[in-house]
């Protein structure tokens, strides 16, 4: 049906950036919205941020002002920017594609190591 594929992840320093991207195929129309999440090392995977179908985007209060979601019109492709990294940002982070009867898709994940 569709499938995501991220990259873009490694360590950095805290105070830096990364920029993550998804790589999105298959029947990508379907999808109503695009976004990421993470899941930290013993914690449960949280939402991060979500792009909608008409460009509006959502983000977790953790990351807003700091991050920045972006996607093109095909849906093929969706980034995370994010700035200002600190330790707590360290996870897997995973793209999402959702459905709205419920559906979601989900990458394999990349790993983010921010370090103090």
């Amino acid at each position: 049906q569709v499938q995501l594929v991220e990259s873009g992840g490694g360590l950095v320093q805290a105070g830096g950036s990364l920029k993550l991207a998804c790589s999105a195929s298959g029947r990508t129309w379907i999808l109503d919205a695009m976004g990421w999440y993470r899941q930290a090392p013993g914690k449960q995977r949280e939402w991060v941020a979500s792009v909608r179908t008409s460009g509006s985007a959502e983000y977790a209060d953790s990351v807003k002002g700091r991050f920045t979601i972006s996607s093109n019109v095909a849906k093929t492709a969706v980034y995370l920017q994010m700035n200002s990294l600190n330790v707590e940002d360290t996870g897997v982070y995973y793209c999402n594609g959702h459905h709205r009867s419920g559906t979601d898709v989900w990458g394999q994940g990349t790993q983010v190591t921010v370090s103090s």
